[in-house]
């Protein structure tokens, strides 16, 4: 991603990312939810907050990390029962960016 969301942080507050960097590495690291799960799951709470850009992200992870396109089309079942149809448009429009850029 040639964007970088964080830059700012990065800027007015490094030791808030250096944080957020630890946090990331804690919770997707290897343990007994397999690494791809953990990035399908955060895949779908973006989703659910409307975070576009952390869908394509998260998807792009997910799929770097052994998951299939037919294991992201099921988590979506799941989001739209449980977030409903909101989160389902920020899904695609994540789903849309990752395509398009490859």
């Amino acid at each position: 991603m040639s964007y970088d969301p964080l830059a700012a942080l990065k800027k007015f507050n490094p030791s808030l990312v250096k944080k957020m960097m630890t946090n990331n590495q804690t919770a997707f690291a290897e343990g007994e939810i397999p690494i791809k799960i953990k990035y399908l799951i955060a895949m779908a709470l973006d989703a659910c907050e409307g975070s576009v850009n952390g869908v394509t992200s998260l998807a792009r992870q997910a799929l770097q990390n052994g998951a299939t396109e037919k294991e992201i089309a099921e988590v979506l079942e799941i989001l739209h029962h449980i977030c409903g149809a909101g989160s389902i448009y920020a899904a695609s429009n994540g789903l849309n960016a990752l395509i398009e850029s490859h």
